[in-house]
């Protein structure tokens, strides 16, 4: 067994690092977060400060210089995934990028290429599929609790304030120049991910978007399908301008023999089997990238597979291209 630590860099210490990541790469064993950088020097020594890092940086480029730093977490906007992510491999450090990976397919690529021409490793923080609901339903697919899976119906449908949209100092989520579109980049990665994770290789997909509500220039409305090579048909409706009347967040996957029906955001997954009815309970864990995060320390350890490949980042993209384009 490897005895090797993961010493972490951070790029980008804002709302996400603050409790969804930042404090799980100091809890998770052989794991540490010896550096960060944030372009305001100040934000970023608060930070460190309040999270106890010994060092920050307003440079990324100076921060990859440290040399005890063996592995990079990027956490800004999509804008810069690509610059941040080949300078993290030039440099020789292992990347856990966060989603949407790039901002096309063409700067997926580019990632790709660098990381098959280097000694690194890189990981898609699609952090959803190690937490304990996910695998769950995962599970039952795999056990055949609901026979052969036929549909999965996902509807998540918002009002132009939603609770389940991460809340920044600017709204860079509706600014396509940063993030790559809308709302829909900043929330359908983990639900188009998962259903990758799930039924497999996709045959094809298609899909449409407008913008319905006009109060910025992303498009609010998508709606999209993919036909998986085991025959599984994803039908996905994402607005984000509904009535707050009419607010839903559910996916149901309808199986020749039963069904399953969970949501993104809360904690429960049912199991229907004719008559009968189960319900499974879960907790999310208070930092709740740290499942994921434990899967790539081993991972870049040597202990583990890469629980998701930058090959499936760059699908992600390539799915939700064919919806939005």
């Amino acid at each position: 067994m490897s005895n090797k630590t993961i010493r972490w860099g951070m790029i980008g210490a804002g709302d996400v690092a603050e409790v969804k990541s930042g404090p799980a790469f100091q809890k998770v064993k052989n794991s540490q977060l010896v550096a960060l950088m944030r372009r305001n020097a100040e934000k970023a020594a608060d930070f460190a400060r309040r999270h106890q890092v010994p060092e920050w940086y307003d440079n990324a480029a100076k921060m990859l210089e440290q040399a005890d730093i063996n592995a990079v977490y990027i956490a800004t906007p999509p804008d810069s995934h690509l610059k941040y992510a080949l300078m993290a491999l030039e440099a020789g450090k292992d990347v856990y990028l966060e989603k949407p990976m790039a901002m096309s397919v063409e700067e997926c690529r580019m990632i790709n290429k660098a990381v098959a021409q280097s000694s690194c490793r890189l990981v898609v923080a699609h952090y959803r599929r190690a937490l304990s609901a996910f695998q769950k339903v995962k599970n039952l697919l795999e056990e055949g609790a609901i026979g052969t899976p036929k549909l999965a119906l996902l509807r998540i449908l918002q009002p132009a304030k939603s609770s389940i949209i991460a809340q920044t100092e600017t709204n860079w989520r509706v600014q396509p120049e940063v993030s790559g579109g809308g709302l829909f980049h900043d929330i359908a990665p983990h639900q188009i991910d998962l259903m990758l994770h799930y039924f497999g290789k996709p045959s094809s997909f298609s899909g449409d978007s407008l913008n319905q509500a006009q109060l910025n220039e992303a498009d609010d409305t998508v709606n999209g399908s993919i036909i998986f090579e085991n025959q599984t048909l994803f039908q996905g409706t994402w607005c984000f301008s509904a009535p707050e009347a009419f607010t839903q967040e559910e996916v149901q996957i309808i199986g020749s023999e039963g069904k399953i029906t969970f949501t993104f955001y809360g904690s429960e997954i049912h199991l229907q089997q004719g008559n009968q009815q189960q319900t499974f309970s879960f907790e999310h864990p208070p930092h709740i990238q740290q499942p994921m995060i434990e899967q790539v320390v081993h991972y870049f350890r040597g202990e583990a597979e890469n629980p998701c490949p930058s090959e499936v980042g760059e699908e992600v993209i390539r799915i939700m291209n064919a919806f939005t384009l």
